[in-house]
């Protein structure tokens, strides 16, 4: 049976993983930064419990619950944080919540690849999927849409560059990193944030949908796409994409840097 860890489980995209990997049959470990597992998901799912990835020891904590287990088909991490931030006085920049945000995004899954390679629960083949966002595209920033949130999209960079340079570390060993913007969603965090007044617009979709859809992504991935920086989904709910890049443009897309 394949097998799938998921970092970052417990709602939204996340959630929708567990369950979609789980509906295919596929042994899933998933994790949660509380001690106990959480309610509502399918029986047979292995919760690896405390996997903060605030935390330094994150990739020991991690690799230690899995002892013992094979080396893994399928690993997604998708834990993020995103909180708002403007040059405003009111609202500028908040050095805690900058310093969580670079943390989750771009620092701990460095910890986790390494931890979870030396541990010998990475093998050829293995499948690394690092969600990012297309906020983390340089190119893809523009005046008609502004500055502001800088951690955002200045992790979600940094997590592109150490996705392209792991898989650079990991390529003789056959383990393909895959660096991906899995779509524009209706979650509580775009939520939190204020942008569901551009779900309609920006034509966000449901994390079941966004799942489906990073499944059959991850499922034909091989070797000559690691390192590279897609949008599974093309450039429907990427707002400057025509803007930046033109239009026609293909689907699933390849991402500037």
């Amino acid at each position: 049976m394949a097998s799938a860890l998921i970092i970052g489980a417990t709602r939204g995209l996340g959630a929708s993983l567990v369950k979609e990997y789980a509906a295919n049959s596929t042994s899933v470990f998933a994790t949660t930064r509380s001690d106990i597992a959480p309610s509502g998901f399918p029986d047979g799912v292995k919760w690896l419990s405390d996997i903060d990835l605030t935390r330094s020891n994150v990739g020991e904590n991690l690799t230690g619950q899995l002892k013992g287990v094979q080396p893994l088909d399928v690993v997604i991490i998708n834990a993020g944080r995103f909180t708002t931030e403007d040059f405003t006085a009111e609202k500028g920049p908040n050095w805690d919540e900058e310093v969580t945000m670079y943390t989750t995004s771009s620092i701990a899954p460095v910890f986790v690849v390494h931890s979870l390679a030396h541990a010998g629960l990475l093998k050829s083949g293995s499948k690394v999927v690092f969600v990012s966002s297309e906020a983390g595209s340089i190119t893809l920033r523009h005046e008609k849409e502004g500055g502001g949130n800088y951690a955002h999209h200045a992790s979600k960079a940094a997590l592109n560059m150490a996705g392209k340079l792991l898989s650079i570390d990991l390529k003789e060993k056959g383990v393909i990193i895959s660096i991906i913007h899995p779509g524009f969603m209706r979650t509580e965090m775009t939520k939190g944030v204020g942008f569901d007044k551009h779900w309609d617009e920006g034509g966000a979709v449901t994390p079941e949908v966004a799942a489906k859809g990073l499944v059959n992504w991850t499922e034909k991935l091989d070797i000559s796409k690691t390192g590279e920086y897609w949008a599974p989904r093309g450039p429907r709910d990427i707002g400057m994409a025509e803007t930046v890049l033109g239009k026609n443009l293909e689907t699933p897309l390849k991402l500037p840097w």
